[in-house]
Parts: structure tokens; sequence; C-alpha cells
């Protein structure tokens, strides 16, 4: 059989390209086994439990997590498993899916703290506290745990992209435990308990200056203070002078100056920056609606509207002071509740040492010194009476007569 010009060129054109193709099919072969079009088994297991977390299914979602974790140990899904684990926790909520939730987050970033995904896991964390915060006159477990998970993010991850959003939360956060704080020194400056009120009022102040209700605090902190007798008069004047200087747009800022001026006390200026900021937050304020105070009494969250808009919030957790009626002890600074102690070593250690339980005062006491001896010559030095410290209770002169009355009668 003879071939014909035209099938022998097609037969040459033919042996000459296999080849080239078969070049070909190999560089395809080898360039990227691992193509996107190849259905990888942990690709396929992760894309699963996306689909089940977003219909409701979470547990199945996490048992399909949990298998990709265990089989495919070296996947590229490995830590994105994990963060879906624990969102399936979150978005499952009740207090044992949070509880889950806040485990599994803290687990991923341990395991992976320097990947973008621990910020926001973290940010997750300060979430589940804060969506169980309740009002100020109740629980406030949640509110304290939020602020520190919060504050945690800012310090670990300062430049997240989550920062600017999670400082709104410790602004609205801080503005709780606030109003807590200021509710107790308001109603203890009702009762007339002058020492508990501007210990709690001047705690507020100095731990959260952004609060909405600073004017009010720092008003009545002065009142407290003025009402504690002469030797608190500097600290009132102080008080209306921060109000003047901080606050200068508060409708008390007049007042607080007529207060300085009659009591002979200079008045400062008014701070710029304060000016500005108090502009910013008029102009930025959240306006409640017709209904926000009738669903209010309802709601089991606390109400935010008012809390600062601008401002660093306070980065330091609240430490418990004592009164300013409290002496304080010689070299202390601060009214700071700090207690000490030493660990005494040996068996005879508590023979050697004075039993804190005697007091020194008594005659005869272990630690007492023994008393002098009369002498007749040397005549007693006057000693001034110490004037004592203003009581938290004012009991009024009517009622202590009747009882100094009642208390003769019997006897």
């Amino acid at each position: 059989m003879f071939l014909s010009r035209k099938m022998i060129a097609v037969l040459m054109v033919t042996a000459l390209a296999i080849p080239s193709l078969s070049s070909c099919f190999r560089k395809k072969k080898y360039e990227n086994p691992i193509s996107k079009d190849t259905q990888q088994p942990d690709k396929v297991l992760f894309d699963k439990a996306v689909r089940d977390i977003e219909r409701g299914r979470y547990e199945v979602a996490r048992i399909t997590l949990n298998t990709l974790m265990n089989t495919y140990d070296t996947s590229e899904y490995l830590a994105k498993a994990k963060l879906a684990i624990a969102d399936s926790w979150m978005r499952e909520g009740g207090s044992n899916g949070m509880a889950q939730a806040e485990a599994e987050y803290k687990d991923f970033i341990l395991f992976y703290p320097t990947m973008e995904e621990a910020a926001e896991a973290q940010q997750k964390v300060c979430m589940i506290h804060y969506k169980q915060m309740e009002k100020p006159d109740r629980d406030d477990r949640h509110t304290y745990k939020s602020e520190e998970e919060c504050r945690t993010l800012l310090t670990q991850f300062p430049n997240s992209r989550f920062a600017p959003q999670t400082q709104q939360l410790l602004r609205n956060i801080q503005e709780v435990l606030a109003e807590k704080e200021f509710r107790v020194g308001s109603f203890y400056n009702s009762k007339g308990s002058n020492p508990a009120a501007s210990n709690r009022l001047q705690n507020v102040v100095d731990q959260w200056p952004l609060y909405s209700k600073a004017d009010m605090d720092l008003w009545l902190l002065a009142d407290s203070y003025s009402k504690m007798g002469p030797r608190f008069k500097a600290k009132a004047g102080q008080a209306y002078q921060r109000l003047v200087r901080d606050y200068p747009l508060s409708p008390l800022a007049k007042q607080a100056v007529d207060k300085l001026k009659e009591m002979e006390m200079q008045v400062p200026e008014a701070d710029p920056v304060a000016v500005a900021r108090m502009k910013y937050e008029d102009e930025n304020r959240t306006k409640p609606g017709m209904m926000h105070n009738f669903w209010g009494v309802f709601s089991k969250s606390p109400d935010t509207i008012a809390a600062a808009k601008s401002g660093s919030p306070s980065m330091e957790s609240m430490r418990p002071t004592l009164p300013a009626s409290i002496p304080l002890p010689v070299g202390a600074a601060t009214g700071v509740n700090d207690v000490g102690g030493q660990v005494l070593t040996g068996e005879t250690a508590l023979d050697r040492k004075d039993d804190a339980r005697l007091s020194a005062q008594q005659p005869g006491g272990a630690g007492s010194p023994a008393p002098a001896a009369a002498s007749p010559a040397a005549p007693p030095a006057a000693e001034a009476a110490p004037v004592p410290p203003p009581a938290n209770r004012q009991v009024p002169v009517g009622k202590k007569q009747k009882k100094e009355k009642k208390a003769k009668v019997k006897n």
C-alpha cells in the first residue's frame, strides 16, 4: 500500500509534535502539584465545617474540624480550624458555650501568638464578657472581666485593627464602673456620711476622668469635704478648681467659680484641651430614641449611650483607698490600703515576739512600758486635746441627750 505525499506530510508533522506535547503535559503536571482547582481533603473538610457553622449545625462542624486537625497535622488550615471551633461555641451561645469559646480562644492565642488572628481572638474574648455585662446596680463580675480582657488587647496588640474598637468598648465599660461608684458616693453624701462619700467620689474622678457625670461627681466631692470641717477646706477648694479647669463647659462650672471666690481661693483658667474635648463630646453625643427609656427598664444590659467618644481610657485597675479622715501612717504618700506581712521562722519566734493581740496601752500588757514613778517636783505637762476625725454618722444633739437621760433613769 503506497501512501500519498499528503499523508506522509501529516505523519511527519505528527511525529514531530508528539514529543513537544508530552513535554508540555509534563510541565503542567509538576509545575504546581496542589493547584487551586484540586480538591484537597483538608480544604474539603474545612469548607464543609464552615457551611455547617453557617447553618447552625455546630456539633457536626466541630467533629469535622477535629477530624481535620487530627488527620492533617501539617495542613495550612490547622490554625483556621482551631479558630473556627471557638467561633462555633460562641455562635452557639449560652453560659456553657461562652465558657468553652473563651477557653478555645485562649488556647489559640497560646499556640499562635504571632498570627494576625490572635488579636481577633483576644477581641472576641473581650466581647464574650461585654455581652454578659449587667447594669451598675447588679453583679459586676463580667464588667471587671471585660475591662481586664480589653486592656490586655490594647497592651499586647496595640497596632491591631481591633484596637480602635476595643478602646471604645473600654470607655463604655468604664462608664458602667464609674456609674456604680458614683451612685454609692452620692448615696453616702445624701445620708451625711461625708468621709465615705468623699472616698468614693474621689476614687471616681481619679480613676475615670472620662466619666459623663464627672462634673457632678466633683461638685458632690467638694460638698462632702466642706462638711467635714475646716481641716478639709483645701481639699474642697481643689475639687472646685478641678471642676473649673477640667470641665469648663459644665453648667456647674459657674457655681464652682462663685464657691472659690467665697472661699477666697484662686480661680484657675479653663484648660483648652478640656474645652475641645467637651465640644467634641457634645457634637458627637448619641441622642436616645423615643422608646429608649421605656425599653431600658426591661433590658439586662447597661446603658452606655452617654459614654465618652474620645480620650484615652484608663489603663490601670482600680485600687481601694482609705478615706481622707483616717490618719495615714508615717511615710505613706497615698491612701492605698496595702497590707504587708512577715514570715516568722523557727519554733521559738512567736515566744520571743510581742503578742499583737495585747494592747500596749493596757497596764501590765506584753510589750507595754513600765509605769514611771511620779515626781512631785515636776508638774505634768499640758497636752493639747487631739481633734477627733469626722465620723460617718453625725448623731443629732437632741437624740444624744435623750439617750443620756434614759441611761440615768435606768441607773
